[in-house]
């Protein structure tokens, strides 16, 4: 993966629904730091963010079965989603399947690219 194919990457990830501020900010820092010199800087905190915030599939599953998640989005809402998790997981998947953690998941099996500079 090139350079403009990464910046592309993160800009989906930044453009998502379900992608968090904080993830946002660090792959438009990123965006921003291409080509200077805080690019691997901005590459290692994009990389530590998106780290701690992909969520693994037995968490979405988790989180559809609470409270909180039938609150914000309704039973059916979250037991779709719940449901949709779990065909997933029987499928061999291990995060999230949704566009920002999809693209997360992208990015970090590519973060080579997150230094390169051509």
């Amino acid at each position: 993966m090139n350079t403009q194919e990464m910046i592309e990457l993160v800009k989906n990830m930044i453009s998502a629904e379900t992608c968090c501020e904080d993830a946002a900010k660090a792959g438009t820092n990123w965006i921003e730091s291409v080509g200077t010199d805080r690019q691997n800087i901005a590459a290692e905190k994009l990389i530590k963010e998106l780290e701690e915030d992909i969520m693994p599939i037995d968490g979405v599953i988790t989180f559809m079965q609470s409270d909180k998640a039938i609150a914000m989005l309704g039973k059916d809402k979250a037991a779709s989603i719940e449901d949709h998790a779990k065909s997933v997981k029987e499928a061999g998947g291990k995060y999230c399947d949704c566009q920002a953690c999809s693209a997360a998941k992208s990015i970090l099996d590519n973060r080579n690219a997150l230094t390169e500079t051509h």
